[in-house]
């Protein structure tokens, strides 16, 4: 795929059109105070894996209205001083999978989270995480689940485990709570801003072609799912683009990254039909701390960096939690 969206020097330039809702902070504090009325009752279970350099647990917790979340934790083998942890959220489709596919991070000294995402883990790495909250009629996807009204949104229930799943890593005696990182690739990518939005003291955060931005350019200019599910939920249901725009609102990756307090190295790739790279930068210039950089990969489409933006945020991430 060549060329399809603004030029590098436009990329810098752009803002969103999206347009925050008046209630959105009002939204956000009602629904993480509803999840707050739950235990969090973080249980962590040593899991026999194989490998010798670490140590895995199994892990349950309290998400969106108290119902368990499934996670994995991480560890250098042998820990016994608390470790900054990185927490990771999963693409579209996918589920925490299996625990030998995460070594990066407690192979670089840190605890590592990886959230289960709720209902997904059929598309490639399997899940174990049910989404038992049921929704009007959707199109095929997660996309359009409830997403006729911002309190059943899917993501709602979504973004609410991921804030969730950072209290859940930050309450284990081998972490230190004040050197939190949130990463993430695609789906993940934008979990991770909207957790850099709603939770206010992280170290770092690092999204990775990030999806759930800019959803007025985003639903217009790429017809490749899973943005293509919205269009074609309206193309079935005409007439109710308002309201679905509304709803997306709430859960919009620019709106998070304005409220953004942690430094950020985001990426994206200027052929990326998935994440288009003006939605990716949509979220990247409303970012509101000043220290954050971007890596552009110039000629990918939605696989963007992959090993190489690993390799950049192995560069970037210890001076953060190390410090």
């Amino acid at each position: 795929m060549t060329r399809f969206d603004l030029t590098l020097d436009q990329l810098h330039g752009y803002r969103s059109a999206s347009v925050e809702p008046e209630d959105f902070d009002a939204f956000w504090t009602e629904t993480l105070g509803e999840a707050r009325a739950h235990e969090l009752d973080a249980r962590f279970e040593a899991v026999p894996t194989g490998l010798s350099a670490v140590e895995v647990f199994d892990v349950t917790f309290a998400g969106f209205d108290g119902q368990p979340v499934k996670g994995w934790f991480v560890l250098p083998a042998g820990t016994t001083a608390p470790l900054p942890v990185v927490v990771e959220f999963i693409g579209y489709g996918g589920g925490r999978g299996l625990p030998h596919t995460h070594l990066l991070w407690a192979s670089a000294g840190f605890a590592h989270f990886v959230m289960d995402t709720r209902g997904q883990g059929s598309g490639w790495a399997t899940g174990d995480t049910p989404d038992p909250v049921g929704s009007a009629p959707a199109f095929p996807g997660f996309m359009t689940r409830g997403v006729e009204d911002p309190y059943t949104y899917y993501y709602r229930r979504v973004f609410t485990d991921a804030v969730r799943a950072v209290e859940a890593a930050r309450s284990h005696p081998l972490v230190d709570a004040s050197r939190t990182a949130v990463t993430g690739v695609s789906q993940g990518g934008g979990i991770t801003i909207a957790v850099a939005g709603l939770v206010g003291d992280l170290a770092a955060v690092a999204p990775d072609v990030p999806f759930l931005c800019d959803f007025p350019r985003a639903t217009t200019i790429t017809d490749r799912t899973p943005y293509r599910e919205i269009g074609n939920y309206l193309k079935t249901h005409r007439g109710r683009a308002d309201r679905v725009r509304k709803t997306l609102a709430y859960f919009d990756g620019v709106h998070f990254a304005a409220r953004a307090t942690a430094p950020a190295l985001f990426s994206t790739a200027l052929e990326d039909l998935t994440c288009p790279p003006s939605t990716v930068f949509a979220a990247f210039n409303a970012y509101a701390e000043d220290e954050k950089a971007i890596e552009v990969y110039e000629f990918n489409d939605h696989e963007g960096g992959e090993a190489f933006q690993q390799a950049a945020q192995l560069r970037w991430l210890p001076g953060k939690l190390r410090g």
